[in-house]
């Protein structure tokens, strides 16, 4: 895709959407970690069901760790892979209260040094709650990075350094929301909905997908 093609891909769905959000909810930056980590492999709508109650009542590592490994399997059960998820959760609050003071690192190493946060978690945290420009790759943006011809790669990690060298300045903090939305709503996995996409024009995917009932 050409400088300008990415330009006004960005502009558009920056004037689309033009304060972009994460669909999970949180409350501060140690709810948002957990909410991120739990949402690996399950919805942000299933996230959000269980975490909405459990945030309520655990906001901090300590209340984590206070709740315990076997009630916080309780309130995440029904969140695919909770039995793994509680564990790590419970082990990186442990860390958390022990090396830093039980606030969340703003460096990607310590995110990424405690159980169950890898790259992708690192990168919501960072972007979401400290502002930093950082790209999260999950499976919607590198579909959508790939299949637009926005920034091609083979894995993620390759996309994500793609992308933070292609996107304009103006737009790094957004694209990780954009890109997503933009994934998870019109240019979906099975079928992209193309009659309704506002970089339709820019993209390189072929043949574009019809409108219902054209032919």
């Amino acid at each position: 895709m050409k400088k300008a093609d990415v330009f006004e891909f960005y502009r558009r769905l920056a004037e689309a959407n033009p304060s972009p959000e994460t669909e999970l909810e949180w409350v501060n930056p140690y709810t948002l970690l957990v909410a991120v980590a739990l949402s690996a492999q399950a919805t942000d709508v299933g996230v959000n069901k269980a975490t909405r109650p459990l945030f309520a009542r655990v906001s901090t590592p300590q209340a984590m760790l206070d709740l315990g490994e076997e009630g916080l399997r309780e309130a995440i059960k029904t969140i695919g892979l909770f039995n793994t998820k509680a564990k790590n959760v419970i082990a990186a609050a442990r860390i958390l209260v022990d090396e830093h003071g039980g606030e969340v690192p703003r460096e990607r190493a310590a995110l990424e040094a405690l159980p169950g946060v890898g790259r992708k978690t690192a990168n919501v945290v960072l972007n979401v709650a400290f502002g930093e420009p950082t790209i999260a790759v999950d499976t919607h943006i590198f579909r959508v990075a790939n299949r637009t011809g926005l920034a091609k790669g083979k894995d993620p990690l390759a996309v994500e350094l793609k992308l933070e060298k292609v996107t304009p300045a103006p737009f790094l903090h957004g694209a990780h929301h954009w890109l997503i939305l933009h994934g998870r709503y019109v240019c979906k996995a099975r079928k992209p909905e193309c009659w309704r996409c506002a970089v339709a024009d820019l993209c390189a995917f072929r043949p574009k997908t019809p409108a219902p009932g054209d032919s």
